[in-house]
C-alpha cells in the first residue's frame, strides 16, 4: 500500500481548500492508499518562524514527509503565491526531502490570473528540495467550489473532471513507482 502525505498550507480548517483536500483524501483512500494529512498551521508558529530544525514537532513532520511514497502539496494562493506558512515549513525540510517522491500540487485562488502560481512559485522550491517528479497540478478558482446543504462540496463539472483525472494519474504513477522503486515520468 502506497503512503501519501498531504501537506496543507491553508491557515483555515474550514476553507474551500480543506474541502478539496478532504475530497482527494477520500478518493485516494477508496483506492487503497494510506493517507496522512499534515496541516502546516498546526505546527508551532515559533518553531516555524525561528527555523527550529530540531523542534520535536518539526522533526516529526519532516519524518512523515520523508517516509511518504508520494505527496500532495495544497495551498490557497495569496499575493500570487502559496501561503507564507507553507513556505516557512518547506524551508525546514532537509535538502533532499522530496527526492524520489511523486508530487501533486493543488492550489485554490480567487482569480484565474494566478493560474501559473504552481509553475512559477511552487515548482522552483520543490526542485530545490530534489523533487523531480512533479505532476502538472490542479488550480481551482474559489467560485468553482461550493458547499451544499449536506455540508459537503460541489465542484463545477470541469473542475471535477480535472481533479479526478489528476488524482487518477497520481494514483497510477504512485502505484507504478511503489512496484518498481522509481517514478516513471517527469511531468513538471
Amino acid at each position: 500500500m502506497s503512503k501519501v502525505v498531504i501537506v496543507s498550507g491553508s491557515p483555515s480548517k474550514t476553507s474551500r481548500l480543506t474541502s478539496v483536500i478532504q475530497y482527494a483524501k477520500e478518493a485516494l483512500t477508496a483506492k487503497g492508499m494510506q493517507i496522512e494529512w499534515l496541516s502546516v498551521s498546526d505546527l508551532p508558529a515559533e518553531d516555524l518562524i525561528q527555523a527550529r530544525f530540531d523542534s520535536p514537532e518539526i522533526v516529526r513532520a519532516n519524518a512523515l514527509v520523508e517516509s511518504a511514497d508520494a505527496i500532495i502539496i495544497a495551498s490557497p494562493v495569496y499575493k500570487a503565491s502559496y501561503t507564507g506558512v507553507l513556505k516557512t515549513y518547506l524551508d525546514l525540510l532537509p535538502q533532499k526531502a522530496l527526492a524520489d517522491k511523486l508530487i501533486l500540487p493543488i492550489f485554490i485562488g480567487g482569480s484565474i490570473a494566478h493560474l501559473l502560481s504552481i509553475d512559477y512559485s511552487l515548482k522552483p522550491v520543490l526542485s530545490a528540495l530534489a523533487a523531480r517528479y512533479i505532476l502538472g497540478g490542479v488550480y481551482i478558482v474559489d467560485y468553482e467550489v461550493t458547499r451544499n446543504e449536506q455540508g459537503s462540496v460541489d465542484f463545477v463539472p470541469e473542475v471535477q473532471k480535472r481533479l479526478d483525472a489528476s488524482l487518477q494519474q497520481f494514483y497510477e504513477e504512485t502505484a507504478w513507482y511503489s512496484q518498481r522503486g522509481q517514478c516513471s515520468t517527469v511531468t513538471g
